[in-house]
């Protein structure tokens, strides 16, 4: 009740993730759930007046999750950091009962498991080969592929599905459970990491878990950036702090969930070095008032040797704990033939995709043009490009700690821009290290329309509406008018107009 009274945005954005759950078991995979929930009644909510009431639970929903998003955003600042992290707890605890929503990547992940489970080598053999209602849960694109999922977090599924078999919700459960830590990992790392620069703590978690759309994607999902985010922001939090070799760890952890979150490394090198300089002039120092943050001229540069130390310490210790789960799994490198498989995803959010389908579309007046036939260059050009970019962004931001998290955070963008593929819920390898800056009012104005725009073209069936036009306008005016809300209390100007209504 106190925090109905203090902070009713909370409860506006509980009740509409309440909704949200309530319509997925309608809009999402019920169908597919029908041997492992046999006596709920669920079937009438799939079709006819059901289904429709579901869709509007579900929509009204996430309009109520983004409506409070923005007004807690507007005025972040009366909000508690107590009340921020209750108001994240209160939103994922309904979500943990979703019908998995957005995506049907977590039955991807228990199929994987299936076929290490049953004596085959995910990394070299997909979930076709142990059919059943797993395999029948899946997007049907995916049941030849292997498996791209780093082996920490393969040894994970295999435990799940050791414990549930072939019962798909009990194991999409048991997954949101093991993946929970990643949501408690990243409430704690987030408001260090902005604390440590001078930045909002509160506008750090309302940018990362506040926001329905990562929340929604990855705890109603779910998927595995969750933990993966956790062990990124932890790692990152923990060498900030000066626990370099402890940090490195929990960032070996966090490539053993998902390799991505290897684009973090690099860059902790330059914050080792920019810690190491400080020490040593701290101590050189006659000034009892030295400020470990002062001039960098003032600090005297690292021998080669220490550097190169530094270095191989930087790569070796993370790269230890991948090899240790490594070896655990007993299936080598695999994984990296899976990662190939990524070029089936085809939507126009990354840059080579979007560029080939312009290409696409401009050449058809002239001659027809395939768009896969395309899209190998156009990724191809857009991976080199990758490539200079991340090495340009290490070498440019070296300079200290806070140069290299906005190169670390540079590094993370590119990738989503740039990558074969990207997906709504990848955002959360750059939201959770761009919290070290206090982002101007218009970037965090984009984040909402970014946000609230992929809430919208992303169907919880795991269809997508981009390619249909009026629904994509529509999105996009929904997605304007939320990111106006976020700076301007009476964006339609309502109260004007009431205003000339009631005045004349």
């Amino acid at each position: 009740m106190t925090l109905l009274r203090r902070y009713p945005d909370a409860c506006l954005g509980f009740l509409g993730a309440l909704l949200v759950t309530a319509g997925s078991y309608g809009l999402s995979d019920v169908p597919r759930l029908d041997s492992t929930l046999p006596d709920l009644g669920l079937a009438p909510m799939t079709y006819g007046h059901g289904k429709t009431l579901s869709g509007f639970a579900f929509w009204t929903g996430i309009a109520l999750m983004v409506i409070a998003w923005v007004r807690i955003g507007r005025d972040h600042e009366r909000m508690s950091l107590r009340a921020t992290m209750s108001t994240i707890g209160a939103w994922t605890a309904p979500l943990m009962v979703a019908i998995p929503t957005f995506s049907r990547d977590v039955y991807a992940y228990l199929g994987q498991a299936s076929v290490f489970m049953h004596g085959f080598d995910p990394y070299t053999d997909g979930p076709a080969h142990v059919p059943g209602p797993i395999v029948d849960s899946m997007a049907q694109i995916w049941a030849p592929t292997t498996s791209p999922y780093s082996p920490g977090f393969m040894l994970l599924l295999r435990g799940i599905v050791g414990i549930t078999g072939d019962n798909v919700f009990a194991g999409v459960i048991l997954i949101r459970i093991a993946l929970l830590p990643g949501l408690l990992l990243t409430m704690w790392a987030v408001p260090r990491i902005a604390a440590h620069f001078g930045a909002s703590r509160r506008l750090g978690l309302w940018l990362v878990l506040v926001n329905p759309m990562l929340l929604i994607h990855l705890v109603g999902g779910p998927h595995l950036e969750l933990l993966m985010m956790g062990f990124l922001a932890a790692g990152v939090a923990l060498v900030l702090d000066g626990r370099h070799v402890a940090g490195l760890v929990t960032l070996g952890l966090a490539i053993s969930v998902k390799i991505t979150a290897g684009i973090a490394i690099p860059f902790v090198l330059w914050i080792w070095i920019d810690h190491v300089r400080t020490q040593r002039a701290a101590q050189q120092s006659t000034d009892a008032d030295a400020d470990r943050t002062g001039d960098i001229a003032d600090r005297p540069p690292l021998p080669w040797r220490e550097r190169i130390a530094l270095f191989v310490a930087t790569a070796a210790v993370p790269s230890a704990v991948f090899g240790v789960f490594t070896v655990i799994l007993g299936l080598g490198v695999g994984w990296m033939n899976g990662l190939t498989y990524a070029s089936r995803i085809i939507n126009p959010f990354t840059i080579p995709i979007a560029v080939g389908h312009v290409i696409t579309y401009a050449a058809a007046p002239f001659t027809v043009l395939n768009l896969q036939e395309v899209l190998p260059v156009t990724r191809g050009i857009g991976s080199v490009a990758l490539a200079v970019i991340l090495v340009f962004l290490w070498w440019r931001h070296r300079h200290d700690e806070r140069s290299a998290m906005a190169g670390m955070s540079w590094a993370m963008l590119a990738l989503l821009l740039l990558e074969p593929s990207t997906l709504p819920w990848y955002y959360t390898w750059v939201a959770c290290v761009v919290v070290a800056f206090t982002l101007p009012m218009w970037v965090r104005q984009v984040v909402v329309g970014v946000s609230t725009f992929y809430l919208i073209v992303f169907q919880p069936d795991d269809s997508i509406l981009f390619y249909k036009p009026l629904e994509t306008l529509m999105a996009l005016a929904f997605s304007v008018l939320a990111a106006v809300a976020l700076g301007r209390r009476d964006p339609l100007r309502i109260n004007r107009f009431r205003s000339l209504l009631v005045h004349g």
